[in-house]
């Protein structure tokens, strides 16, 4: 039998009963959707997340107080192993194809001026951090090259805490206190956004000395390391991690490279876009047993158009063929009414919701149809099987 007859038929037997190869089909069309749906979720999320982290840049080293354990885990905290310095960051300056450096130090406090105050987020840096974490100044300047040790009391504003102080006046050469201490404004931040739910335009950024004494600190939080472009991070590392051991006698410290995290992230949100989707594929099973259900009732109210055909000659397989093919073309049909459902309702999602990042995964698309009909061909099996298996005469015979 040519494949033009053998979809004719298929597709006669499914629409001489509408109603119920649709509710059949249906059940199929939800699961796909609910794939395409939590995938599409999911991947917006991965991609919003790995899109938050590479804005600043992928050849960054961070260094960290305190030794990450072989079993994973944050670093050990800061009394548990010697802090970094000021002294270990001017060492590292010297570290083979180093670009940049900004020993940082953060928290929060309230910031007065003109007559305002506002409790913000205080980010001690060092001169090289706008152009590590690809930050621009709107107006003014950035943190100039000061002594490291003993900095002048200079401040850049972001610009949401610009906004908020000083609105649409000029804040330059304007002071600003932080504590007990007064610092002379030199810049605004252009917007940068958030970042991990941390606001960088509502915050406040001072020379890394300043920030110790502020918040009464004798180390680093951590020290950003920028290199050249094209040169691996794993030879860049092992400069960094030579010349820290030589200053503090034992690997007291963690090295993490943004490669290896954006890798690690994109790993972990990729497993778990993939998990969503198989929690959304479980109601497949539910239009899989619709499929098995609709294909044994149209076996036992066939019988005798079987009977007929292998009367006439057909073999075993073609009638194996036949019932598989209506199997397979529920399933495709739903799948392709499932693809256009939960591509239509990811897309209305991310309009209605525009803070929610979606995007759909063609992959998954095209996977999601494959598993369909590989589903109709599963579940048409035992119907078609025992179809093919019936008795010519005692089938023409059956009413």
């Amino acid at each position: 039998m040519r494949w033009q007859d053998f979809l004719h038929l298929a597709l006669r037997a499914l629409t001489a009963h509408r109603l119920r190869s649709f509710l059949t089909l249906l059940g199929i069309a939800v699961g796909i959707a609910a794939v395409i749906l939590l995938t599409s979720i999911g991947e917006g999320l991965h991609q919003f997340v790995l899109k938050e982290f590479s804005q600043f840049g992928t050849n960054i080293v961070t260094v960290q107080p305190g030794r990450r354990s072989p079993k994973g885990g944050p670093p050990g905290l800061p009394s548990t192993a010697r802090e970094l310095t000021l002294d270990d960051a001017a060492a590292l300056r010297r570290a083979p194809h180093v670009t940049g450096l900004t020993p940082s130090v953060s928290g929060n406090s309230e910031v007065r001026a003109n007559g305002r105050t506002r409790r913000t987020f205080i980010v001690g840096a060092g001169p090289d951090m706008q152009r590590a974490f690809a930050m621009r100044i709107k107006v003014g300047s950035f943190l100039p090259h000061d002594d490291p040790e003993n900095p002048r009391a200079f401040l850049v504003l972001g610009a949401t805490l610009r906004q908020e102080l000083f609105g649409t006046e000029n804040p330059l050469g304007e002071r600003v206190q932080i504590g007990s201490e007064r610092f002379r404004v030199i810049g605004v931040m252009e917007r940068k956004g958030q970042f991990l739910g941390i606001d960088l335009d509502d915050a406040a950024y001072i020379p890394t000395a300043r920030a110790m004494a502020l918040y009464n600190r004798t180390g680093l939080m951590e020290i950003n390391i920028t290199y050249e472009e094209g040169v691996p991070a794993a030879r860049v590392t092992d400069g960094i991690r030579k010349i820290l051991v030589a200053r503090h006698g034992r690997e007291d410290f963690t090295l993490i490279t943004q490669e290896d995290m954006l890798a690690t992230l994109s790993n972990i949100l990729g497993i778990l876009t993939a998990a969503v989707g198989a929690l959304g594929g479980i109601s497949l099973l539910v239009g899989a047993v619709g499929i098995v259900t609709i294909m044994t009732i149209a076996v036992a109210e066939r019988t005798n158009e079987i009977g007929l055909l292998v009367a006439l000659g057909a073999r075993r397989r073609t009638i194996l063929g036949l019932f598989l093919g209506e199997a397979v073309a529920l399933a495709a049909i739903g799948g392709f009414l499932g693809l256009a459902l939960g591509a239509g309702i990811a897309q209305l999602v991310g309009l209605l919701a525009p803070a929610l990042p979606v995007t759909t995964p063609w992959s998954f698309v095209f996977l999601a149809e494959a598993v369909a009909v590989v589903i109709g061909l599963a579940a048409g099996v035992l119907p078609a099987r025992k179809a093919a298996r019936l008795n010519a005469v005692e089938a023409l015979r059956a009413e």
